[in-house]
């Protein structure tokens, strides 16, 4: 086993215990699931594939929705762990960028702008990050996390918000058929990689049949 090796297999335990206890659709699973495809998408790009690995097993480590939207945790934590276990700065700072930047919100502007820092490993975690987004596990997800907020399920009288800043986007309430197009169906077209694209294009149209059939059902025709 290579020192990486171990690198990793410490980040896995990390990961599995800081996240035992948290919602599901932000859980250990969700991280593996995330992990999983990160590596898939690599295999067709020009990456540190140690780099990949842990900024995909720490992505979510301290999500800000659950830390009344406080950015800074995951990264503190990130930063704090791998620089315990010897990781080398550059690799650490690397990952903490990666951390700060994966986010849906991040791209939303911050008093009109939005974040800067890119780089092909990040590009790879993003899409691995948003294909669990979408399909049917990220219809899964959506509404699990929607349960968890005791969201409506649906409000014909509450209109998807398609111009929301960081900041609404971060304090929405809204029911959770909402979420399809204020963030999910916007997915397909923010994919940064040809796997991630090919693959969030079949995702993107079972969300659409779903949305379909929930609205037949919801006015009684199905």
């Amino acid at each position: 086993m290579t020192s990486q090796d171990s690198i990793i297999n410490k980040t896995v335990v990390f990961v599995k215990k800081t996240l035992a206890n948290v919602e599901g659709g932000h859980d250990w699973f969700h991280t593996e699931r995330v992990y999983k495809n990160a590596l898939l998408i690599a295999k067709k790009e020009s990456v540190d594939l140690f780099i990949v690995s842990l900024g995909a097993l720490l992505h979510d480590i301290a999500d800000s929705k659950f830390h009344n939207g406080d950015d800074t945790i995951g990264p503190k934590i990130a930063k704090t762990f791998l620089s315990g276990i010897g990781v080398d700065s550059s690799v650490i700072n690397h990952v903490v960028n990666i951390i700060e930047n994966i986010s849906f919100n991040s791209s939303l502007s911050v008093n009109n702008k939005t974040e800067t820092f890119k780089s092909t490993e990040l590009d790879v975690i993003q899409d691995a990050d948003r294909l669990d987004a979408i399909g049917a596990i990220g219809i899964a997800r959506c509404f699990n996390y929607g349960g968890f907020k005791n969201r409506l399920l649906y409000n014909p009288e509450i209109k998807p918000n398609l111009t929301m800043s960081k900041a609404e986007y971060k304090a929405s309430t809204a029911p959770t058929i909402n979420h399809f197009y204020e963030k999910l169906l916007l997915l397909k077209d923010k994919m940064n990689t040809q796997t991630g694209q090919q693959i969030a294009l079949e995702r993107h149209n079972y969300m659409l049949g779903f949305l379909e059939q929930f609205y037949n059902e919801w006015q009684g025709v199905k």
